[in-house]
């Protein structure tokens, strides 16, 4: 695309190089070179970018940054207005209501600028404002000599703009100083791809792409953008707004920058300029480009949509911890009462407000609701609060709020499980702050009297139940009691069998590691559940961690015992694959509905 740009506007040799400065009129008029630079810093080039040029009137808005971070937004604005000019850009004149210099874009204000830095004395100040620039540029940037001397032989007019800034106080300083300084400033050398750095500097919110050194604070980054957009191009600028749609800078050596924030930085480089100073083929080419690739910032490919990417109950998709058949009952009556609101995307004013919005239509009887955002990029500051007014309110009407931010986009810690906490919490992933939720419903909708802490012997557990008395009773005596702390490894990836596990109380999990590189959880199992039994029939060795997740009281029938049932009770252990075949369903069917509805866990 640079390519047939560059192609298009080649050929256009109308304009001239300013003559005004002896040396600018010397260089080569035809030179042409265009890039466009990523936020993230990769620069896409063609023609001339690589020949050196002094920066001119490019160098404003970088001076005016400095003064905003030397002196504060009230400082600077003391002395310079922020309107554009409807002047040429050297006129000798300032606002009559005011008496300031109308914008720091103009010749006036831009020396006033230059007046603000601040440092030990003349050369300290000029070396802080080249420093400044290298930030942007990502390099160490040099003066033109025989330009800056050029400029300094013939710089009367604006020696005429400095002394009439000190005669009306808007300068405290030697002007002599302070133009010096400006003439310094504008002849720093520059290429046409340090340019484009410098502006995806500023599309970056003021960290330079490439060295991610910060150059620019982000609210003082929004300033100078724009004040670029209404003032950056002169007496063109109503032009420039309506055609390109870009916070732009041109300057009389031939260059111009222009920055779509968040996005990326373009910079053109072409000597031969139109009469309001701009240069000829740099505005045709911003022109061009803006079109081609939709860059005016009022272009809106959609109208702003809701952030939610999906919401649902905890019924329809319930954590991965198996629940009692008492427990699931309660559940399936009372899950609706939970709902999990998944976000993506930039989360901005119109995204939280409309994600608030939908959020507040249906909260209605919640007793608990999930806000993951796992999948949003930026959070801007009101968005943050929205989202602390509405976590407010629904605590307010008896709703808990759990968060799932691992990367602590709202500023939040993670948390551990504890469903009394009246703040809510903060989770990594979503399985668990959907167990939170079941937590919360089961604690206050468990019929009176029922136990949570579920405690079973072992002639009552499912995989038993079903015998008849004899060989229950028989099968029982092959069980062996033991106890497991909570934390304790049962099971590791790729161990061998090692038994038949009956859970009579507490719970045990399995996990595995995510594309993420986290561990997972699979499944929680509880009271009343069994595991090992796949690799106890195919003899294969374990595929997944199983972990004590509580204190844990199992019956376990060792490997060998298990295999001697089929020449000692042959009948007995048809029954028990039986069983053990229609539980494994069960669960596999189980844990298929609940990683389906999981999928974005890992």
């Amino acid at each position: 695309m640079l390519d047939e740009v560059y192609a298009v506007c080649r050929d256009d040799t109308s304009g001239a190089p300013a003559d005004y400065i002896p040396e600018l009129a010397a260089v080569a008029p035809d030179s042409f070179g265009l890039c466009l630079a990523t936020a993230d810093g990769l620069i896409y080039q063609v023609g001339d970018t690589d020949i050196g040029f002094t920066i001119q009137s490019i160098s404003k808005p970088f001076t005016y940054a400095l003064a905003l971070a030397d002196r504060g937004l009230d400082g600077v604005a003391a002395h310079i207005d922020v309107e554009p000019s409807g002047e040429p850009f050297n006129e000798i004149a300032l606002e009559p209501d005011t008496q300031r210099p109308s914008n720091p874009m103009i010749n006036s204000g831009a020396i006033t600028a230059a007046s603000l830095i601040s440092g030990r004395d003349a050369a300290d100040k000029f070396e802080r404002v080249r420093r400044c620039y290298s930030r942007f540029a990502g390099r160490e940037l040099t003066m033109d000599q025989a330009v800056y001397e050029s400029e300094a032989r013939t710089g009367y007019r604006n020696r005429a703009i400095g002394y009439m800034l000190r005669s009306v106080g808007i300068i405290d300083v030697d002007p002599d100083d302070a133009v010096d300084r400006y003439f310094r400033q504008c002849s720093i050398e520059i290429t046409c791809a340090d340019l484009a750095l410098m502006a995806a500097t500023l599309a970056d919110n003021g960290v330079n792409p490439k060295t991610r050194e910060r150059a620019l604070s982000t609210a003082l980054t929004e300033r100078v953008l724009s004040v670029m957009t209404t003032c950056g191009m002169y007496n063109a600028a109503g032009d420039w707004v309506t055609t390109v749609g870009l916070p732009a800078k041109s300057g009389v050596g031939g260059g111009i920058i222009a920055v779509l924030p968040g996005q990326l930085g373009i910079s053109v480089y072409s000597p031969r300029l139109d009469a309001q100073g701009n240069s000829v083929r740099g505005v045709a080419a911003c022109r061009e480009l803006s079109r081609r690739l939709e860059l005016h910032f009022c272009h809106v490919t959609r109208a702003a949509r809701t952030a939610i990417r999906a919401d649902y109950s905890v019924a329809q998709v319930p954590s991965r911890l198996r629940r009692s058949p008492a427990d699931a009952a309660v559940l399936a009556d009372h899950g609706d009462r939970a709902r999990v609101y998944e976000l993506h995307g930039d989360l901005l004013f119109a995204g939280a407000e409309r994600t608030v919005r939908s959020i507040e239509s249906k909260v209605g009887d919640l007793d608990a609701l999930v806000v993951d955002l796992r999948r949003v990029g930026e959070v801007s500051a009101v968005a943050r609060e929205m989202l602390a007014a509405l976590q407010n309110e629904l605590v307010r009407r008896g709703c808990r709020v759990a968060l799932v931010d691992p990367e602590a986009r709202l500023g939040h810690e993670a948390s551990s499980l504890d469903p009394e906490d009246p703040r809510g919490r903060v989770f990594i992933d979503r399985d668990t702050a959907t167990e939170w939720c079941e937590d919360i419903i089961l604690t206050r909708h468990r019929p009176p009297g029922a136990d949570p802490r579920r405690s079973i012997p072992l002639d009552e557990h499912p995989l038993l139940v079903g015998l008849d008395p004899d060989n229950r009773t028989r099968l029982g005596k092959d069980f062996e009691s033991r106890t497991i702390a909570r934390g304790e490894v049962i099971a590791d990836r790729g161990d061998p069998r090692c038994g038949l596990f009956l859970i009579l109380e507490g719970r045990v999990r399995m996990t595995f590691p995510g594309t993420d590189g986290r561990v997972h959880r699979l499944v929680t199992l509880s009271a009343g559940m069994s595991f090992g039994e796949i690799p106890m029939l195919l003899g294969q060795p374990f595929v997944n961690e199983i972990i004590a997740e509580t204190p844990v009281r199992v019956a376990v029938m060792r490997p060998e015992v298990f295999d001697h049932l089929t020449h000692d009770h042959p009948q007995l252990k048809l029954a028990l694959l039986q069983r053990l075949a229609a539980g494994a369903y069960a669960q596999m069917e189980a844990a298929v509905r609940t990683l389906s509805g999981n999928a974005g866990n890992y």
